[in-house]
């Protein structure tokens, strides 16, 4: 029984890589063969191996701009991450801190960032614009995050720590904080996708007004010169920078929660 189990799970697990491989490589071939058939003209809709030929010929402009939307986006991360969970703690050691600033981090989520962007270029220098949209986007999910998360801490073990005489600071250090570590993980791989768009979206409006380095420039650039085969190899890159993020911090899920979470130890880690 065991061995046939295990069989089982190989054969599923092979399915789920498979599978996604499989469809892409059709999808691909389907999209090159109807631009063939129908005489397409790239500035209409370039095929997929036009696009890698374009993506390998501006290898070096586009690889610039990818450290360039990176950079941004990494740096939006980390200030969000630090920040968020920083300020959920102030908020769940003093209720009036919380009730008095928790609304503004509200309204600041609510607010679209395409609306914004343009404004903060108005007042900041373009770098620093782009860095305050990846930020803005990233902030909100890790900050309401991590207040749930230290805020759902089981009532039983908190009274267990006051009965014991524990502080307020070690019952933040030893309780919250590891009982809120999931949903921190939660809020940190929901803001690593969304600093991404939130630089990207900055780079777009800085692209309108002629200024900017970044993929997103790349792409308005492109689309103002009817450089359609770049803008679709700038988009390539912007994907497979989101996806690497994603898994980026899937990997810390695991790494932090396998040993001891039900949502890791489902998965048999």
């Amino acid at each position: 029984m065991k061995a046939a189990a295990s069989i089982q799970e190989r054969y599923d697990r092979l399915l789920r890589i498979a599978l996604p491989i499989v469809v892409l490589a059709l999808g691909l071939l389907l999209w090159e063969a109807i631009v063939w058939i129908n005489k397409i003209p790239p500035y209409v809709l370039p095929g997929p191996r036009l696009i890698l030929r374009t993506l390998i010929d501006d290898w070096e402009l586009l690889s610039q701009s990818l450290v360039v939307t990176l950079a941004t986006t990494v740096e939006g991360f980390l200030l969000a991450a630090f920040g968020g969970v920083g300020l959920a703690v102030l908020f769940n050691q003093s209720r009036l801190l919380e009730y008095s600033l928790y609304p503004y981090a509200v309204i600041l989520q609510v607010t679209p960032i395409v609306a914004i962007a343009p404004l903060l270029l108005i007042y900041l220098p373009q770098p620093l614009a782009v860095l305050a949209c990846a930020w803005i986007v990233a902030f909100f999910p890790v900050l309401a995050n991590t207040t749930l998360g230290l805020h759902s801490v089981d009532r039983n073990l908190a009274d267990l720590f006051t009965l014991y005489g524990a502080s307020r600071r070690q019952l933040l250090w030893y309780l919250k904080l590891p009982s809120a570590l999931p949903y921190i993980i939660g809020g940190l791989r929901i803001a690593g996708g969304l600093s991404l768009i939130g630089a990207v979206v900055a780079e777009i409006a800085a692209g309108s007004a002629g200024a900017g380095s970044g993929l997103a420039y790349r792409i308005a650039e492109s689309g103002y010169r009817l450089n359609i085969p770049r803008m679709f190899a700038a988009l390539l890159l912007l994907s497979v920078a989101g996806i690497a993020i994603f898994y980026a911090l899937s990997l810390l899920n695991y790494l932090a929660l396998r040993r001891w979470h039900e949502s890791a130890l489902e998965r048999g880690a």
